[in-house]
């Protein structure tokens, strides 16, 4: 991921062309530009720690699921035993008896791992919910929100967030972008990260090289949005790019293109909080 701040380089480059530069004003542009990198790098660093959280959560999801299904297939091994049992002589009394309490625990652990991955599902409902039922009809059109593996990802078309070919947040975002910040600081542990793609169109501005550029510049604009003009706390915000190489559509048609320009924004809860918030209500809003 690279995220690049060019408007030091571009102030510091018009200030040099201009001739020479009285010493104040250089360290003002040398301490902007350093500042620039020192964001860049935390936010390298965040994203690093992110992806491994959200890695690590993928895990115990996936270690629960084996679970259920190692459980369900020692409940069925020792229901074979019992019936074989069951067809012997009365010498298998006490061995059946063994048995059907092996079998008893064996149904309570698979219906605690049941419970426990239908808690998982119910608080990711909880989040869509909560953001989808205040949409309009219109703004809905716009927004996708999945949940996979126990992540919830809010995709926004660019139509909706940005003009054509810009990373400009557009006046008409101001409402879905409210709503998505409303459901981020509600739930206020969790981590979020804003990923911006594009389709494979080459970009043609002076100041945006490539659709790498463009893609993380759009992310960092939510992220800013998020932070200036909806009190989202920045330490738990990542801004990222993908450019162009992370499709879901194909780009040879105008709706593939459309469906690659979008950004997403990636609520990650960690397991240890399924159970504290799905044991209470969803927090009350507009």
């Amino acid at each position: 991921m690279k995220i690049k701040f060019l408007l030091p380089v571009i102030l510091l480059g018009a200030a040099l062309t201009q001739g020479c530069v009285s010493n104040k004003k250089y360290a003002a542009l040398q301490s902007d530009y350093n500042r620039s990198l020192d964001t860049n790098r935390n936010l390298k660093q965040s994203w690093q720690v992110t992806q491994q959280e959200l890695a690590n959560s993928r895990g115990q999801v996936q270690s629960l699921q084996d679970q259920i299904a190692s459980a369900k297939s020692n409940a069925a091994a020792l229901q074979d035993a019992l019936n074989k049992c069951l067809a012997g002589t009365n010498q298998g009394n006490v061995n059946i008896a063994k048995l059907a309490d092996q079998i008893t625990a064996s149904d309570k652990y698979i219906q605690h791992l049941v419970e426990l991955k239908n808690k998982s599902d119910s608080l990711n409902q909880i989040l869509t919910n909560n953001l989808t039922r205040s949409l309009t009809p219109d703004e809905a059109k716009d927004v996708d929100v999945k949940v996979l593996k126990g992540v919830v990802y809010i995709s926004l078309s660019d139509n909706m967030l940005y003009k054509s070919g810009s990373y400009m947040i557009s006046p008409t975002a101001g409402s879905i972008l409210s709503k998505v910040a409303k459901i981020i600081n509600d739930y206020s542990n969790y981590d979020v990260l804003v990923e911006g793609n594009t389709d494979n169109v080459p970009i043609s501005q002076v100041n945006i090289r490539n659709n790498w550029d463009l893609s993380a510049l759009r992310a960092s604009s939510v992220v800013q949005a998020l932070q200036t003009t909806y009190n989202v706390v920045p330490k738990r915000l990542t801004a990222g790019g993908r450019g162009e190489y992370n499709p879901i559509a194909d780009n040879g048609t105008d709706m593939g293109k459309s469906q690659n320009r979008r950004t997403e924004i990636i609520i990650t809860p960690k397991l240890d909080q399924f159970m504290t918030l799905i044991g209470k209500p969803a927090p009350s809003g507009n």
